[in-house]
């Protein structure tokens, strides 16, 4: 027979700080992740604006993306990075959005800064997240799916 550990004991301590961990809901895990997302590509996004003569200097003589002329790739990249960062925070067509940034970082990582490796996994640990699970259940496209009757966030998550 194995006894249970008085809540005061250390082992008592543990298993309920574990419990209220694991009490936390997915819509709040995720819309951490959606905030980081949002705050990473729109501060990007913004510098990009700040002074867009830089930006197109970077992109003709740094940021070298294949095919694309550098003046449609800085705005490509600006536009994706204001835009679809802005859906994934307030969670409108979040996995789309995801999507879109996710292949930003891919094209960011292979043929730019292949170097740069550590930022991009850091940022691909929070975005994987948001696409394999949706944005929970703080988002527009909760709303949305509520009124068509369509589940877009975990069950165990209501």
């Amino acid at each position: 027979m194995t006894s249970i550990p008085a809540a005061s004991s250390p082992l008592g301590l543990i298993q309920r700080a574990i419990g209220l961990l694991n009490s936390i809901p997915f819509s709040a895990l995720v819309l951490v992740a959606r905030i980081s997302t949002f705050s990473v590509f729109f501060r990007s996004g913004l510098v990009k604006l700040a002074d867009w003569n830089a930006t197109l200097m970077l992109f003709q003589n740094e940021y070298h993306v294949p095919i694309l002329p550098p003046a449609i790739a800085a705005v490509m990249a600006a536009s994706m990075e204001l835009g679809l960062s802005s859906l994934v925070l307030i969670g409108l067509f979040t996995r789309l959005g995801v999507t879109g940034l996710l292949g930003m970082v891919l094209v960011i990582q292979t043929l730019v800064y292949p170097e740069a490796w550590p930022d991009h996994i850091q940022w691909l640990g929070f975005m994987i997240f948001i696409l394999c699970r949706g944005p929970g259940l703080i988002s527009v496209d909760a709303l949305i799916g509520r009124a068509l009757k369509l589940q877009v966030a975990l069950p165990n998550d209501r």
